[in-house]
């Protein structure tokens, strides 16, 4: 039942893929479906890529470990600041200002603003650099579920993900990848609720469980009685920066930010806002809500010998059959659709801001829709390799590189992406000071830990410190630097003061 399952889910993602190939003639097609998605596509396009399997099965069980129940504060700031504000922050300007710059790209959008092509070759460097370590992490959470399920290889599992996701990517574009995000969530949606229910229910109820966890200790953590029952946990400061980390990290993320260009009018914009906000209410608080129950299983789970990504899995694996089908399509899903939005972003960063104009002067739409492809199939080879080895040599560095990977770009690009949409007096150089600050910090944290301060030796707490230094450092940098040329900006900023006829239902008159 679970291969019918599994085969019947994998029949639609390709179908979907080959029926949208009309729309992916062209680059504005293939990369931005037209800029003609729908609030519902493009919010759920938003969250899938936002939620992968490295949340529900790694972080979710990581942080629910360690802070408890406590740790549901990181889905809900996932909801508030990553999804909420993101959309009302940087939703509308980012789909005006990228439509009239005519940028596809983060990288691009850099170059047109601010003038600078050093710029845009800085930014798709940074993003080749770190995006394929992200994309590599995202198989590692399905290793033990699938064990768990199907009695199957992992490298099967990574050969079948990846074949899956090249199909229909390729031949369907970001139309394809925006529909079938849809159905991803859908089943993120129901999948989370219904294992909620059924882990909670094997262990007599919410009341029940909650009164089980107040009753768990770990001198270790805290001597205090219920600590992880309490409204903040045992470590409300290292609670915080996850929470930073993984929801503000959102706006600087270019697989993140490109969903607001596609969008096709204001209507989308305020639906998806709202849309974006419940999934990430109930798909991200869901998993670390469940998560945070992963200490009632300890006489089970031995975190030494088999690491935290051990804890969700063991959660689960009692359950009925069919819960453990859905968990594992749920799984898949959010891996497929994180994936299918990463290798987009990357494959067309590397054609359209690296190779185009710097390495090959002249490439036609077709010439870069193909090369656009045939990188997609690139990134999902390379990406597949690094995940085997890593499981089958057991090199954790590849999974705690997503977090490296999360603080460099959103390091490096957020305070410059948000402040160009913003503000006139930025200069290039604070976004190539901010650019090297956020990139270069977190490569060292990588390589050497221990010479940094306590509190920034952890990639999260690091990589959040990078993301709130940058929106200090552009300001800092734009006062003593250059100001750039008043009839360049003002060019820029000009698709803010056009003017548009609405209804009187959207704005009252004088």
């Amino acid at each position: 039942m679970k291969v019918v399952i599994l085969i019947l889910y994998f029949a639609v993602l390709v179908a979907i893929g080959i029926y949208c190939r009309k729309t992916a003639t062209d680059v504005n097609g293939f990369v931005l479906g037209g800029r003609n998605v729908g609030p519902w596509l493009t919010a759920f396009a938003y969250g899938t890529s936002y939620f992968s399997a490295v949340i529900f099965v790694g972080y979710a069980g990581q942080f629910g470990w360690k802070f408890g129940i406590a740790s549901t504060w990181i889905g809900l700031g996932n909801a508030a600041i990553g999804s909420l504000l993101a959309w009302i922050i940087l939703g509308r300007r980012t789909r005006i200002m990228t439509q009239h710059l005519n940028s596809a790209t983060m990288p691009q959008f850099f170059e047109k603003r601010f003038d600078s092509k050093a710029l845009k070759i800085g930014a798709s460097i940074i993003i080749f650099i770190f995006m394929i370590p992200y994309t590599a992490s995202l198989y590692n959470g399905l290793s033990r579920l699938f064990g768990m399920a199907f009695n199957i290889d992992y490298s099967v599992c990574i050969v079948l993900m990846a074949i899956l996701t090249a199909i229909y990517v390729i031949a369907g574009g970001y139309m394809a990848t925006a529909i079938n995000d849809f159905i991803q969530g859908l089943i993120m949606l129901v999948g989370i609720v219904a294992v909620i229910a059924a882990v909670l229910n094997a262990k007599g109820g919410l009341l029940m469980a909650l009164d089980g966890l107040a009753r768990v200790s770990d001198p270790a953590v805290s001597d205090t009685p219920g600590i992880f029952a309490s409204f903040f946990g045992a470590d409300p400061v290292g609670l915080f920066f996850v929470v930073i980390l993984t929801s503000l990290g959102t706006w600087g993320l270019p697989q993140m930010v490109q969903k607001f260009y596609s969008i096709n009018d204001e209507g989308s914009i305020r639906k998806g806002t709202i849309i974006s906000t419940f999934f990430a209410i109930v798909v991200a608080g869901g998993c670390y809500f469940l998560g945070g129950f992963g200490r009632l299983f300890s006489d089970e789970i031995d975190i030494a010998a088999d690491g935290f990504d051990s804890i969700i899995p063991t959660m689960l694996s009692r359950l009925h059959p069919g819960i453990i089908a859905l968990v594992v399509i749920l799984v898949l899903s959010a891996s497929m659709s994180t994936l299918s939005s990463l290798v987009m972003t990357s494959a067309s960063t590397l054609t359209l801001d690296f190779l185009k104009g710097t390495f090959i002067k002249e490439m036609s739409e077709k010439a870069q829709v193909r090369m656009i492809r045939a990188l997609i199939v690139v990134f999902i080879a390379i990406s597949s390799v690094i995940a085997m080895v890593q499981y089958k040599s057991n090199i954790t560095f590849i999974a705690q590189l997503m977090g490296v990977s999360w603080g460099a770009m959103a390091g490096a690009f957020l305070a410059p992406f948000m402040y160009g949409l913003y503000s006139k007096k930025v200069t290039k150089a604070s976004c190539a000071v901010c650019f090297i600050f956020g990139s270069v910090l977190m490569l060292a944290n990588m390589l050497f830990r221990s010479a940094f301060p306590a509190i920034l030796q952890s990639p999260i707490n690091c990589g959040a410190f990078a993301m709130v230094a940058g929106l200090v450092i552009v300001p800092l940098v734009s006062l003593i630097t250059k100001k750039p040329p008043k009839e360049e900006v003002d060019a820029s900023f000009a698709c803010y003061e056009q003017k548009r006829q609405i209804a009187q239902k959207t704005a009252l008159g004088d």
